[in-house]
C-alpha cells in the first residue's frame, strides 16, 4: 500500500505512458467531466420542473440523487461487464444510454418518469463511461500515473464551470425539455470518447513462442480476493467513512450563504470560486504527488487532504459574514482538489492493473450508500438544529476520521514495500551488478595477493581452454626441472596468450 505498483495491464504489456495515453487521458478527462458535474447541472432545470409538475424541492432533488446513487451503486455491473467485454464496447453503450436517458425524459408527463429516464437509464450510462475511463488510463499510464490522474479529475470542476451556465442559457432559451433535448445530444460525445479506449496489444511473438506459450486463465467477472488485501479493506472503510462527509459543504455552503443575508447572485459565487480554485489544485497535486520521493508515500499524502479538508470544515463552521466564507471556500477548493486527485491514484497503488477493474466497482459500491445516507442525514441535522455550524462540525469530524483510519491503520497493518523495477530490468540490473563485482575483485584480489584464489580460478579455466581449443600447452612430465627453466618456458607459452601460470608450477 505504501510503495507504487508499476503494471503492465492484463494483455502483459507495460505502460506506455504518453503516445495514445494522452489521447486516452482527453476521452478520460471528458468522461469525469460529465459523471461529476452533470447530476448538478441538472439542478438547474429543478425550479421549471416544479411549475410543470406540481411537485416540491425534496421531490426533484431526487434526480440528482438517483444519478449518484447509480454512478456509484452500479459499480459491480461496470466491473463484470468490463472483465467480460472490455472497455471500449462498455463505454459506446454506455455512451448511448446517457443520451437515450435525456432524450426520453424530455417527453415526460410526469416526476417518476424523468426518475427512470434521467435518474436510472443516464446514470447507468454515465457509471458504463466513468469506471472503464479510469481502467484504461491506469493500463496506458504508470510512471506518469499520478500525473495522469491529477489532470483527469480537473475535468469535474471544469464541466461544472461550463455545463451549469449552459443548461441556464438553455432553459431560457428552449426551456427545459429543449434543454434535456440538447444535452442528450451532446452526452452522445461519451461514445467518442469510448472509441478513444484503444486497447494496448502484445507484440506478436513467433510460431514456437505461440506453442510454448501457456493459455492464460480467465479472469473473473468480479475477483473478490481483493478483500484478502489488508490495505484494499482499509481504504474501503476510510473511503466510505470520507464520502458521508466529503459532499456535504458544496451542498450547503450557497444556503449557508443566504442565511447570513446575502443575495442569490453573490452566494452562487461561493460554487464558482470552489470550482476555480479545484479546476488547478487538482494537478498540481498529481504533479506533487508523482515525485520519487513522495508516490511510494502517496497514501500519507491522501491522508493529509482529508485531514485538511476535514480542519478547513470544521473552521468553516465559524463563519458569520460573506469574507469568511470566501476565504472558507478557497482552503476548500484546494483541499477538495487534493482529495479528488488522488483518491483513485491510491487505489490503484494498492492493487494494481489485474484487479482494479473489480477493486474500484466494489469500492463504489460500498461508497454508494455513504453517498445515499451523508446529505441526506446532514439535512436532517439541519432540520433539528437550524444551525449549519452543526452540519459543518459534522461533515469536518467525518472526514478527518477517515484520514485518521487511513494512516494510522497504514502504519500498523502494511509494511512499505520499496519500489521495484520490471521483470526484465530487475535481472538485466542483477547481471550486471555481479559483472560489475566480479571484475572489481578479480583486479583487487590479483594485485593484493599476487592472483590470490580468483587468480588461481582463472588461470585453471583458461589453461584447460587452451589445452582443448589450440592444443599449445602441455603438462610437463615431471616436475624434477630446474626452477629457472620452468619459468622461461612458461613465460613462452603463456606470454602469447595471456594465460597466468598457476603460483604451484613455478617451484
Amino acid at each position: 500500500m505504501g510503495g507504487a505498483v508499476v503494471d503492465t495491464g492484463d494483455s502483459g504489456v507495460k505502460a506506455p505512458d504518453g503516445g495514445w495515453g494522452w489521447a486516452v487521458l482527453f476521452g478520460c478527462f471528458v468522461i469525469t467531466g460529465f459523471s461529476y458535474a452533470f447530476p448538478k447541472a441538472v439542478s438547474v432545470f429543478f425550479k421549471e420542473l416544479i411549475r410543470e409538475f406540481g411537485v416540491g424541492y425534496s421531490d426533484t432533488a431526487w434526480i440528482s440523487s438517483i444519478l449518484l446513487a447509480m454512478l456509484y451503486g452500479s459499480g459491480p455491473i461496470c466491473s463484470i461487464l468490463v472483465n467480460r467485454f472490455g472497455c471500449r464496447p462498455v463505454m459506446m453503450v454506455g455512451g448511448l444510454f446517457a443520451s437515450l436517458g435525456m432524450i426520453l425524459a424530455s417527453f415526460a408527463t410526469n416526476i417518476i418518469h424523468i426518475y427512470l429516464c434521467t435518474g436510472v437509464i443516464t446514470g447507468l450510462g454515465l457509471a458504463l463511461n466513468f469506471q472503464p475511463s479510469l481502467i484504461m488510463l491506469n493500463r496506458y499510464f504508470s510512471e506518469k500515473r499520478p500525473l495522469a490522474n491529477g489532470l483527469a479529475a480537473a475535468g469535474s470542476p471544469v464541466a461544472l464551470c461550463c455545463l451549469s451556465p449552459l443548461g441556464q442559457v438553455l432553459q431560457y432559451k428552449y426551456g427545459w425539455r429543449g434543454g434535456f433535448l440538447i444535452l442528450g445530444g451532446i452526452l452522445l460525445n461519451c461514445c467518442a470518447c469510448g472509441a478513444l479506449m484503444r486497447p494496448l496489444i502484445a507484440p506478436k511473438t513467433s510460431e514456437v513462442d505461440e506453442k510454448e506459450t501457456k493459455p492464460k486463465p480467465k479472469p473473473k467477472l468480479l475477483d473478490f480476493t481483493v478483500f484478502r488485501d489488508r490495505g484494499f479493506l482499509i481504504y474501503t472503510v476510510a473511503a466510505a467513512i470520507m464520502v458521508l462527509g466529503l459532499f456535504v459543504p458544496p451542498v450547503f455552503v450557497v444556503s449557508y450563504a443566504k442565511e447570513l443575508g446575502n443575495e442569490d447572485t453573490k452566494s452562487a459565487l461561493l460554487l464558482t470560486i470552489l470550482g476555480f480554485i479545484d479546476i488547478f489544485a487538482r494537478p498540481t497535486c498529481g504533479i506533487i504527488a508523482g515525485l520519487k520521493w513522495v508516490r511510494p508515500r502517496c497514501v500519507y499524502l491522501f491522508s493529509f487532504a482529508m485531514i485538511f479538508n476535514g480542519i478547513t470544515d470544521l473552521i468553516g463552521s465559524m463563519a458569520k459574514d460573506y469574507p469568511s466564507l470566501v476565504v472558507f471556500c478557497i482552503f476548500f477548493g484546494i483541499s477538495y482538489g487534493m482529495v479528488g486527485a488522488l483518491q483513485f491514484e491510491v487505489l490503484m497503488a494498492i492493487v494494481g492493473t489485474e484487479k482494479f477493474s473489480s477493486a474500484i466497482g466494489l469500492v463504489l459500491l460500498v461508497e454508494a450508500f455513504a453517498v445515499l445516507v451523508g446529505p441526506p442525514g446532514a439535512g436532517r441535522l439541519l432540520d433539528a438544529t437550524n444551525n449549519y455550524m452543526f452540519v459543518f462540525l459534522l461533515a469536518g469530524c467525518e472526514v478527518v476520521l477517515s484520514a485518521l483510519v487511513l494512516a494510522i491503520c497504514n502504519m500498523l497493518f502494511i509494511k512499505r514495500k520499496p519500489e521495484q523495477p520490471d521483470p526484465p530490468a530487475k535481472m538485466e540490473m542483477a547481471i550486471i551488478d555481479t559483472e560489475m563485482d566480479e571484475l572489481n575483485k578479480a583486479p583487487k584480489n590479483d594485485q593484493d595477493n599476487g592472483g590470490g584464489e580468483n587468480g588461481k580460478k582463472q588461470a585453471v579455466e583458461q589453461e584447460a581452454m587452451t589445452k582443448s581449443d589450440d592444443k599449445r600447452v602441455e603438462e610437463p612430465e615431471s616436475i624434477g626441472t630446474d626452477s629457472i627453466e620452468v619459468e622461461t618456458d612458461s613465460k613462452n607459452v603463456t606470454e602469447p596468450n595471456g594465460v597466468v601460470v598457476e603460483p604451484e608450477s613455478s617451484l
